[in-house]
Order: structure tokens, then sequence, then C-alpha cells
């Protein structure tokens, strides 16, 4: 399997923020930003991959400045990192005062996709080559990050196990 570049994963998309997108502080729902994060950085790894791929976690949502109705939001996202079967998702998000030009970066996400085959199971996928230098300090920062999500993991599998699901729930 043959490697490819960050930049072939590369997804841009930028959209206006309407009143029925912001919140009771006039600034873009949080919600609404972590849906549109999933989204492009779903592209991202589909076109890493060339596989169908699942949302395996949602790693960090860092939300910088907020997002306000004078704004645009574009969402720039690429594959930074790969395991056997699992792809590690940049996202940057970039807030433009649509009045004055004035550019910030509103947020940074990091997510983890895995591609599956035909049976729905985990399948290998290529290598990364970055080539920028932002996309190599990704590259070279992200076997820690993939220890620290490991470690989450069984963190969370740990507490489920002691978890209770109430019994005033009912399932049909």
């Amino acid at each position: 399997m043959e490697a490819k570049y960050c930049k072939e994963s590369r997804v841009i998309r930028t959209s206006r923020v309407f009143p029925n997108d912001v919140n009771n502080h006039n600034t873009l729902f949080g919600g609404q930003l972590m849906s549109d994060v999933d989204q492009v950085a779903s592209v991202s790894a589909a076109r890493h991959s060339r596989k169908e791929c699942v949302t395996a976690s949602t790693d960090s949502v860092d939300f910088l400045h907020p997002v306000r109705p004078t704004d645009s939001v574009c969402f720039e996202s690429y594959v930074t990192w790969t395991g056997r079967s699992s792809m590690e998702v940049f996202v940057k998000i970039i807030a433009e005062d649509l009045k004055s030009g004035e550019c910030k970066i509103a947020a940074t996400a990091l997510l983890t996709f895995v591609a599956l085959d035909q049976y729905k199971r985990p399948t290998l996928v290529p290598q990364v080559i970055p080539e920028t230098e932002e996309e190599r300090k990704l590259h070279e920062t992200a076997p820690d990050r993939a220890k620290m999500r490991r470690e989450r993991k069984q963190k969370s599998k740990e507490l489920a196990l002691f978890l209770k699901i109430p019994s005033s729930l009912h399932f049909s």
C-alpha cells in the first residue's frame, strides 16, 4: 500500500454563521461546530483511505476564540498520522470577520477514524507523508497522542464496568 501525502486528504469548507447557528451568547453553538468538524474530518479520512470510515473518537476540541454572526468559519482538515486501520485527523477552524478581514484560529480538533472493509471490519490504511512544517509537527507528535488515546480508552472501558444503567429506563 503506497503512502499518501497529507495534502491528498485535505478538505477546506467555508460557511457563514447565521442567526439560527448561535447560542444565547450570540456565538456559534459548540455542538454545531463539533458536528461540522466531524463531517469535514470524515471526508479527509475517506479521501486518505478510500474506504468507508467511522469516527472512533473525538480526541479533543479546543475552543480558542468565539465565532460570531459577523464571521465566516473555515474548516481545514487532513490526515496527520495513521496506525494499521486508524487515522488521526486534524481540523483547524478559522473565523474571519467579514467586515475587517481579520482572521483568528477559533478552534482546533483531533479525531480518530477507522477504515472498514466490505465486511465492516477494520482494514489497513496507507501511511501518511507530511510536507509542511505544520504537518511535520503534527505527525511527529502523533505517537504520543496515540498512546494517550489508548490509555484513555482503557480507563473508559474500566469505568464503564462500574457504571449502572438506571432501572427506570425502558428499552423497546
